[in-house]
């Protein structure tokens, strides 16, 4: 269940998510917070570039195993404003990190998606729970949710 002192972190994930659709990228965003609440770092999508493995989950994923400690990270929580994919779901369990947080899950994507007639991705959108079977995730947050989507909309018509 998502406690109401953690709305304000995936609210940070909505306004990055923002960021990352007006620099021109798809719009996902997501905070890493250590076990006392710390803001430990923070990013949004930059697949624009061209590769498509710039996620900020994977990219808050490999900023943990470079800066903390398994214990540290075991405690830490990845807030997002979409569930991670398959690659940033199994970049999680590998690193050891803790909970994950999200505003959308998979599946809504999923449905937006096809509703605005976007192609579907070349890997299937699995919830988390089927890559890291052992990672505690929580969401998604009804408060967010249409906004989230609304990014999305505003993305794909864009595209």
């Amino acid at each position: 269940m998502i406690d109401s002192f953690e709305l304000p972190y995936l609210r940070r994930c909505v306004e990055l998510a923002a960021r990352a659709l007006d620099l021109g990228d798809e719009p996902f965003g997501s905070v890493l917070v250590a076990g006392d609440g710390t803001e430990l770092a923070e990013d949004h999508n930059r697949v624009a570039s061209g590769d498509r493995t710039r996620h900020p989950e994977f990219a808050l994923a490999r900023w943990a195993a470079g800066h903390l400690s398994p214990e540290e990270r075991a405690a830490a929580t990845v807030y997002t404003s979409g569930e991670h994919c398959p690659m940033c779901a199994a970049a999680h369990a590998w690193v050891g990190l803790g909970r994950i947080v999200y505003a959308a899950s998979s599946a809504q994507l999923s449905g937006w998606l096809a509703e605005f007639g976007v192609p579907a991705p070349p890997v299937r959108p699995l919830p988390v729970h089927e890559v890291a079977p052992g990672v505690i995730v929580e969401g998604p947050a009804p408060e967010l949710t249409a906004e989230i989507r609304e990014l999305h909309r505003r993305h794909h018509r864009a595209a």
